[in-house]
């Protein structure tokens, strides 16, 4: 993760990703096919993974606290 401010194009990135099915799985079952994925590509190879954990201070896999 970086410690550079959002920008509005970071805001508009992580909207793709909390909308994306795949990360939307893996926040929501903490495990499986899905969620190993985007633990291993979400900081080197996804720009809307790396934009929410820069917006919302987490990796797009870690649950969204209630």
């Amino acid at each position: 993760m970086t410690t550079r401010d959002a920008t509005s194009l970071d805001r508009a990135l992580a909207r793709v990703c909390a909308v994306c099915p795949v990360c939307h799985h893996a926040r929501k079952t903490q495990r499986g096919v899905m969620f190993e994925f985007v633990k291993k590509v979400e900081d080197r190879l996804c720009p809307f993974c790396a934009a929410y954990a820069r917006v919302h201070g987490r990796k797009p896999h870690e649950p969204t606290p209630r």
